[in-house]
């Protein structure tokens, strides 16, 4: 059996306004393997963003395809994408997204709840990852009552608890200080390794990047390693 988690071939996005067009990236091949983690790097408006979001579903290519699990993904429709989604990738973001009238507790059930699992068995899942990641003693708090680091955190352990097979990051420490930054990343390493979960993450820090098993570049509309 594959251990590809994530294949995309010959992926290509133009954003167009009118008569004008912009080539975002073109014929652009990636892969990420079970347990692989991978950092794209770029400079800012270089597609870094947009790439992710199309590897993840959340925006289709012009040309190319996307699979997931080595099953086909990106010509498939949007209501199937969303159930692909929710079964296989877990996501983290520079801004939480977390639900503001939810406690930590309840914010991180929700994928499940989704998924219309029992309550008790989506309460006790919750329970354990959010003491994996240090709030055994937060996860009655709003996210109002937490800090930046907390809070991304509570995302961290909200996008594992489907189990997925590969957690897309974009810029998940980019609104936090040096400190904070440190321990997300560290947190995202550590459950990589203790999980095998397959990361893929925007950044445009090279720091943290470093720590990755590769680094790709988005330059000129080309992913280079």
């Amino acid at each position: 059996m594959s251990n590809l988690v994530l294949e995309a071939t010959n992926l290509s996005k133009t954003y167009r306004e009118g008569i004008i067009q912009t080539s975002v990236f073109s014929e652009v091949d990636f892969s990420l393997h079970v347990g692989e983690k991978i950092a794209i790097i770029g400079a800012s408006g270089s597609g870094k963003s947009t790439l992710l979001h199309v590897l993840a579903g959340l925006d289709t290519p012009d040309s190319g395809v996307v699979r997931l699990n080595s099953a086909s993904f990106s010509d498939e429709g949007e209501a199937k994408r969303g159930r692909l989604r929710n079964q296989y990738m877990g996501f983290v973001y520079q801004f939480h997204h977390l639900l503001p009238e939810l406690t930590a507790l309840e914010n991180v059930m929700m994928p499940l709840r989704i998924r219309r699992t029992d309550s008790a068995v989506a309460k006790l899942k919750a329970q354990a990852l959010l003491e994996r990641v240090g709030l055994t003693e937060r996860m009655e708090h709003k996210p109002s009552e937490l800090s930046g680091g907390e809070r991304q955190r509570v995302a961290i352990a909200r996008a594992l608890i489907t189990e997925p097979k590969c957690i897309l990051a974009d810029e998940p420490t980019g609104n936090l200080d040096h400190n904070a930054a440190n321990q997300v990343f560290n947190l995202l390493l550590e459950l990589n390794q203790e999980l095998q979960t397959a990361i893929l993450i925007v950044t445009h820090d090279l720091e943290l990047a470093a720590k990755m098993d590769r680094q790709l570049t988005l330059l000129d509309g080309q992913l280079v390693e």
